[in-house]
């Protein structure tokens, strides 16, 4: 639908007003249909961060480096031989940290 904006516009006086307390109500009439959650329940299933886990176990099986792998001088992550871009005072760099 197109708009004219050049037409007049309203005054003021014609458009309603409501008060203070009809809006306060109508925000009030909206929040209604809410349901109201347990706060616990729902606490229930977040994991914090610093929890206690000492009684988790870990299921990752960490390998030693291994002869196609380096670790790099920068980011100090392991990556493949493939992945070294520079080398400087003996010290390897990653294509990431060049």
């Amino acid at each position: 639908m197109a708009t004219d904006y050049d037409a007049p516009r309203k005054p003021d006086e014609e458009v309603p007003e409501d008060s203070i307390e009809e809006l306060k109500s109508r925000r009030n009439d909206k929040q209604s249909g809410q349901v109201d959650e347990d706060e616990v329940e729902a606490a229930e299933s977040f994991e914090l961060p610093g929890a206690d886990l000492s009684h988790e176990e870990l299921t990752v099986r960490v390998l030693p480096r291994q002869a196609d792998e380096f670790i790099c001088a920068g980011c100090f992550l392991v990556k493949n031989r493939t992945q070294i871009a520079a080398v400087r005072d003996g010290q390897e760099y990653c294509v990431d940290c060049v």
